[in-house]
């Protein structure tokens, strides 16, 4: 038998799982997963974390505070039960988001993502095992900068544009994540036609950041994510990091065919112009592509019509 090109990539880019389907890490074997309020409501109606949500259920039954309070606080507890138990199978970091709906927000964020780092490291799960996810907005990637300097973290996610991928840099994020199949939703859309995966949009913006990053010592991880086929995956073949739904690496993992690296700190080609990134300059770079604004305003609120559900699904288990 040859080697699939799941194995291939596994050599040059830690794979990352984007479920929080347990049996699914348990078999692909990710290094690192990830997980979100859609992962979290898809999980929790699994039969495995049945018990994780009678126990979240019965302890915020005992609490005091408003309703509302409680069914979020529930969630919470729920996010972090969910990501401990991944924390606990893979052996790299759990990536736990703060609510989307404290995006522009900097302080709450900070707030927030203090709380979760406490509330794992009470389930036994040190810090240096999470990433706290942070949408790629100014006062997102301000919090990122806060947190950093504190010593927690922090993922940043939902980036469409170069201007917050140099921005997180400035703030010494630990892990960026570029989305790849949402940027090729948007031109498919614009443009009315296809696109092979090396003219993807997706494919080309990751490849900027990455080669960006590297031709100035950049050390932000940078995690491809958001991928909707093979194709896209292998035209980012050596990027730091990809995180990748379990159906895609099943295809990867069933197909030996050669698996060619594309990306390579020590092959960036000629470097780019570094850029002073200042709140000025961020805002004027997003309002001149259309696809990041409306992407990135399309990612939080679809993070928080999630949350939103897994709420509504918490308050009809707690008047059960």
């Amino acid at each position: 038998m040859g080697v699939s090109k799941l194995d291939q990539l596994r050599a040059m880019t830690v794979v990352v799982a984007d479920t929080g389907d347990i049996d699914a890490i348990r078999r692909l074997k990710p290094v690192d997963c990830t997980t979100n309020p859609t992962l979290v409501l898809k999980a929790v109606a699994l039969p495995a974390y049945e018990a994780v949500l009678a126990d979240a259920i019965a302890w915020g039954r005992g609490r005091g505070g408003s309703r509302e309070a409680v069914v979020a606080a529930i969630g919470d507890r729920l996010a972090v039960a969910v990501g401990a138990e991944l924390a606990r199978l893979v052996p790299g970091r759990v990536s736990t988001e703060v609510d989307a709906d404290l995006s522009f927000d900097t302080a709450a964020t900070v707030e927030k993502a203090r709380a979760v780092i406490a509330a794992y490291e009470a389930h036994g799960i040190p810090r240096d095992k999470i990433l706290v996810k942070i949408a790629g907005t100014w006062e997102g990637i301000q919090a990122s900068r806060v947190l950093q300097a504190e010593g927690i973290d922090t993922n940043v996610t939902l980036i469409f544009d170069i201007a917050q991928a140099i921005a997180c840099a400035d703030a010494k994020s630990f892990l960026i994540s570029p989305f790849v199949g949402r940027i090729l939703d948007w031109y498919v859309k614009a443009e009315g036609r296809s696109f092979g995966p090396e003219e993807d949009p997706g494919v080309v913006s990751v490849r900027a950041i990455y080669r960006y990053y590297k031709a100035h010592g950049i050390g932000t991880v940078v995690m491809g994510a958001s991928f909707r086929s093979p194709g896209e995956v292998e035209a980012l073949a050596g990027c730091d990091r990809l995180t990748i739904s379990p159906q895609i690496l099943d295809q990867l993992a069933a197909d030996e065919g050669t698996l060619t690296r594309v990306l390579s700190p020590d092959a960036i080609g000629e470097a780019p112009a570094a850029v002073a990134m200042d709140e000025r300059a961020f805002r004027w770079a997003m309002n001149e592509n259309p696809m990041a604004t409306e992407k990135l305003a399309e990612g939080i609120r679809l993070f928080a019509k999630d949350l939103g559900a897994l709420r509504k699904l918490v308050a009809a288990r707690l008047d059960a």
